[in-house]
């Protein structure tokens, strides 16, 4: 490592630096002395602002650095960063002026010891896991009776020609649709999950009771798809049972943790298909001959039954002469009782009849009828009466009226004089002027008049 010595600006002839001179003067040293480097160091301090720029701190034993991995870098890895993890990086120092600390800015990141899609496999596998995306209790039943299976594959890969080969050995026709996606690169996961998306949206219309999900062997590397994400959600939320059939025996996948049945190759994955329908035909044999035996059983001993019935049967005429004279005897008897009966019921009726006519209505209506007539004439009488004693204080409260109206003091000669322009009663000459209108009331009828001359209480005019 080259270190550069620090000399005053050149025409500064203090010899000092500004704060922001010499930081700026030390990123350039650093950033020309150090181009690129790899450090080792565990992550702590790990943040993640809306920006998608990681923040984080690289520490051994005895130091630290602070270190930022921008978003358009970032964004290429397989595995997430986390405190505590091991990794290497490969940065360029630099300095952040504003407050004068330097920092690593990565451009790669590899974890220490695993490799990044192992550490990224583990990661979601462990994520995936806590979701429950594992459990047994959430993995649908298997179809008994697999006719009708979608395929999500390669279309051009040894995979495909490998299951179609071993389905036509199904001892039953049946029918497989294919959907052709791209199994390995970095649009395969796009499309093996838009494939599953398809069988669960189209399910209903084409009917499918299985879906095989898989391809060939290869590399981690290739089989990459399988272990995304998108792939493991898509599968876990599919309405058909799924089966994984992922690589060889050997290679593992999360594709194969989520379906709920994984099939150590694609071959495997049809002859299960096979072996189950294979496995029902069988079954279906030995039910059916199961059954022939059971009735041939029945049939034998029921045979022998009838055989013991039709010695103890006897002539039917003999037993139809005995119900006829049995019904004869049930008429007559059903006869004599219904006679009686009816008597009893005549008797009952009689009874009834004579009870009724002393309850009829008309006995009771007539002195009810009475008493009507004499309430009536006694509330006749004090109504009559009472309007009498009402009339009679109406004429006293008249009377009283009377006397106390205004009216009769206007009869008796005087008058209440009114401003016509606002109303009021004039009580005195003050409230008028000469030319004034003014209306007069008397004791029959009004006069409208005008103020030519007016007087106060002396006598003055």
């Amino acid at each position: 490592m080259s270190v550069s010595l620090l000399h005053p600006i050149p025409g500064d002839e203090t010899g000092v630096f500004s704060v922001s001179e010499l930081n700026s003067r030390i990123r350039s040293i650093l950033e020309g002395s150090l181009p690129f480097v790899w450090v080792k160091g565990e992550i702590s301090n790990f943040k993640i602002p809306a920006s998608g720029h990681q923040y984080f701190t690289l520490k051994d034993s005895q130091s630290q650095v602070r270190a930022v991995f921008f978003r358009a870098q970032n964004r290429r890895l397989k595995f997430v960063p986390e405190d505590g993890l091991q990794v290497v990086c490969q940065g360029r120092v630099s300095v952040y002026e504003p407050r004068g600390e330097y920092q690593l800015i990565v451009e790669v990141m590899e974890p220490a010891g695993l490799g990044a899609l192992q550490l990224a496999f583990e990661q979601l596998k462990k994520r995936l896991e806590a979701e429950g995306l594992f459990s047994t209790s959430r993995k649908r039943p298997l179809p008994v009776c697999p006719r009708r299976i979608a395929i999500v594959t390669s279309p051009t890969g040894a995979a495909v020609r490998d299951m179609l080969k071993m389905l036509q050995r199904s001892p039953y026709p049946l029918a497989v649709t294919l959907l052709p996606v791209r199994v390995q690169g970095r649009d395969a996961a796009g499309e093996i999950s838009a494939a599953l998306g398809a069988v669960d949206a189209l399910c209903e219309r084409f009917g499918w009771d299985l879906v095989i999900v898989g391809r060939g062997g290869g590399s981690m590397e290739d089989l990459w798809p399988f272990n995304e994400e998108t792939v493991a959600r898509s599968l876990a939320s599919c309405r058909v049972p799924t089966v994984s059939a992922v690589g060889h025996e050997i290679d593992f996948c999360i594709s194969d943790l989520v379906a709920d049945l994984r099939a150590p190759t694609p071959t495997a994955a049809a002859e299960w298909v096979v072996a189950r329908l294979e496995s029902l035909e069988r079954e279906l044999e030995r039910s059916r001959e199961q059954v022939t035996e059971r009735m041939r059983s029945l049939l034998e001993r029921y045979g022998h039954r009838l055989g013991l019935l039709e010695k103890g049967l006897k002539d039917p005429r003999r037993r139809l002469e005995d119900l006829r004279l049995m019904l004869d005897d049930r008429m007559d008897r059903l006869q004599m009782a219904w006679h009686r009966d009816l008597e009893r019921r005549r008797t009952f009726h009689g009874h009834l009849t004579g009870r009724l006519g002393q309850c009829h209505p008309a006995r009771q209506i007539e002195p009810l009828r009475q008493r009507v007539a004499q309430l009536g004439k006694e509330l006749t009488q004090r109504f009559l009466s009472q309007m009498s004693l009402l009339r009679l204080r109406l004429d006293r409260a008249a009377s009283q009226l009377d006397m106390l109206s205004p009216l009769a003091v206007l009869i008796r000669g005087y008058a209440i004089a009114y401003s016509v322009t606002d109303g009021r009663i004039i009580r005195g000459s003050s409230q008028v002027e000469v030319g004034d209108p003014v209306r007069v009331r008397l004791g029959q009828g009004a006069l409208e008049c005008r103020v030519t001359a007016k007087e106060d209480d002396s006598g003055g005019a």
